[in-house]
């Protein structure tokens, strides 16, 4: 067991966020915590840390272990360049290669006594050296920053002049290389792209050590977490398994739940009703019944209501009319700011009914391309046209559509003036906003308040066309599972950015990867993507350099199909001989160590040299075929 929580209480001023928690985390597991949002899950990663205090109970490691945490926000503020940053976690490693490097030079001047004091010096430091992965500390830098979405080309730019999205993922490639026995995460996924997020889930499924996570992402979860610790109005419970194990388990665990409840809130009321009667008989052997029966109700322990799934929340999507079967036509669109091109000559359709994902790296033009469609951003070139009937309902996941300066109420009423005060209140009471909330400033909301308002002026719009950018960011599950059940049974069309695969799996019935500036389409959801990206990736790389729009996927056909394939095979091949070579020098860096402990060879200064010689050829073989490795086992 590599972390113990007993009996944890936190209470801020009358809102009691933890009661009486306990759990443990053994050694390599990787657990969950879940929750909705303000249930108090960054509250107990902080008081495990020992961030916040906690009002009673006790949080125990075990001897001798370390941890790393990655909170949501981080002030990662540096004058150095994002490499140097990573490399400050190194420092062992850069003083051990100084002083070997110190000891070989020593070498080359000493004999008798002080010769084998220094090679046993220099045999020790050597060892120590591979222990901490010291001939690959520049490569597995490199490695990280890239999982992490950094190109090569953005290594020298200054941590200072960073946006906060990328300083996160700066602290968390720090973390990551610092290798923890236990890495606590707080919403990791916030800031990266899929393939950062692919990349950080194959990262944490490999990890020695243990790993805490706190996050929205289901999808995410889904392939790590092997335990879910769930906070649930203060109550902390834990479940084996991934999160969807969890979802199956908590919905029979609510349901018995539920069942008990209802059965016990029935004998109350009869109960209530018999005393009631007897006391109205208002005789003395009666009263004393109902007296006897008053007893016994009170030393009923009362069970409290199960939680509901968000049953207070309704979002429910309605077209006010139906649009004609082409919603929109692009064609040769392109976009660039400065030299930066984002997209070239793109052309795509959308009919009627379709719900469309647009996937894609950070920064390759997603959000733009929803901006030029609401114009909000113009275009370079190219041609939009909407059909017919088509009323357009925008979501901007910076809401911009939303005016900080007004409450709630106002927020509602300027834009929609015919709906009644009862109307209004009816309508942000069914996202949550009641009583004096109403009143709020819009500023003052949190970016998942801010989501709700959004998405009750998006229901009230009655669009049959909604074009949604990042529509899950800052909200919990069980509001995304709200939104899903939502757009599923919504008539109209819909058009959505997200990087949120488990809602695109359920939502999604096409996706446009936009990559090498032009779209790939793909007729299905996220698992089929995954699917067919593997044949269509190398396809759009080759489209890519000779400068021709990529294949869609229906258009692809079997000699394709066969080339795809055997690209596949080449780079599988080359990874096996990099690999094969790389394990025939590491096997000869062991001899040669073996070879150097020898008693024998201890007094040779001319073979312990030639060994050293012999050791640095390796090693920087070795440092080529390292990164050749990573090249290409990032192609694959």
């Amino acid at each position: 067991m590599i972390l113990s929580c007993n009996n944890i209480e936190k209470t801020f001023i009358d809102n009691h966020v933890i009661k009486n928690a306990s759990f443990h985390i053994e050694d390599y597991e990787k657990a969950a915590i879940v929750g909705i949002n303000g249930a108090g899950k960054s509250t107990l990663l902080k008081i495990i840390t020992g961030h916040l205090p906690a009002d009673a109970g006790v949080v125990t490691f075990a001897k001798d272990k370390s941890f790393g945490y990655l909170a949501q926000h981080q002030a990662v503020d540096s004058e150095n360049t994002i490499f140097a940053e990573l490399l400050t976690v190194k420092q062992e490693v850069l003083d051990l290669e100084a002083s070997i490097r110190q000891t070989e030079n020593d070498m080359k001047y000493a004999s008798g006594e002080k010769l084998e004091l220094l090679l046993k010096k220099y045999a020790n430091m050597t060892h120590r050296f591979e222990d901490i992965n010291g001939y690959a500390y520049k490569s597995e830098i490199t490695g990280i920053l890239k999982g992490l979405g950094f190109q090569e080309d953005e290594f020298e730019k200054k941590v200072a002049t960073l946006s906060g999205g990328q300083k996160t993922r700066v602290a968390l490639g720090k973390l990551l290389l610092q290798n923890p026995d236990l890495i606590m995460l707080d919403e990791p996924t916030n800031h990266l792209d899929l393939n950062s997020i692919t990349w950080l889930e194959t990262y944490l499924l490999n990890y020695k050590g243990a790993v805490i996570i706190v996050s929205h992402d289901r999808y995410f979860l889904d392939k790590i977490a092997t335990k879910i610790i769930e906070i649930d109005s203060g109550i902390v419970s834990s479940f084996h398994g991934n999160y969807s194990d969890y979802a199956i388990q908590k919905e029979h665990l609510r349901t018995e739940q539920m069942k008990a409840y209802l059965n016990q809130q029935r004998e109350i009321k009869h109960q209530e009703e018999v005393i009631d009667k007897l006391k109205q008989f208002n005789r003395e052997k009666s009263i004393r019944r109902a007296e006897s029966r008053e007893k016994m109700l009170d030393k009923i322990e009362r069970l409290e209501k199960p939680t509901e799934v968000r049953a207070d929340m309704k979002l429910t999507l309605t077209p006010y009319q139906t649009s004609g079967n082409d919603v929109m036509q692009v064609e040769g669109l392109s976009k660039r700011f400065d030299s930066h091109l984002l997209f070239e000559n793109v052309s795509f359709e959308i009919k009627r009914g379709e719900h469309v994902a647009i996937i894609g790296d950070n920064g390759t033009g997603k959000t733009t391309l929803l901006k030029i469609i609401n114009e909000l951003v113009p275009m370079d070139s190219g041609i939009i046209q909407l059909g017919t009937n088509v009323e357009i309902g925008y979501y901007d996941q910076e809401h911009h559509v939303l005016h900080m300066d007004k409450t709630l109420f106002d927020e509602i009423s300027d834009d929609y003036p015919y709906l009644t005060n009862t109307e209004i209140r009816n309508t942000l009471a069914a996202f949550l906003f009641t009583g004096e909330d109403v009143f709020k400033k819009i500023s003052a909301l949190s970016g998942g308040e801010r989501g709700r308002v959004s998405l009750a002026k998006l229901m009230l719009s009655e669009a049959n066309f909604l074009i949604l950018d990042e529509p899950t960011n800052h909200l919990d599950i069980t509001s995304k599972e709200i939104l899903e059940t939502a757009l599923n049974a919504y008539e109209g069309t819909v058009l959505y950015v997200s990087h949120d695969r488990y809602f695109i799996n359920k939502t999604a019935t096409r996706i446009l990867e936009l990559t090498q500036q032009q779209f790939i389409n793909y007729i299905g959801n996220y698992d089929y993507y995954l699917e067919k990206k593997e044949v269509l990736t190398p396809i759009s790389d080759t489209a890519a350099t000779t400068k021709t729009q990529a294949p869609s996927a229906q258009k692809l056909d079997w000699k394709q199909q066969k080339e795809a394939q055997a690209i596949l095979r080449k780079r599988e091949n080359d990874l096996k001989k990099c690999e094969d070579k790389i394990d025939i020098l590491e096997q000869k860096n062991i001899a040669l160590d073996e070879e150097m402990a020898k008693p024998e060879i201890a007094v040779n200064s001319v073979r312990l040299q030639e060994i050293a010689k012999e050791k640095e050829i390796i090693e920087t073989e070795l440092e080529v075929l390292y990164a050749k490795w990573e090249e290409l086992s990032e192609a694959q």
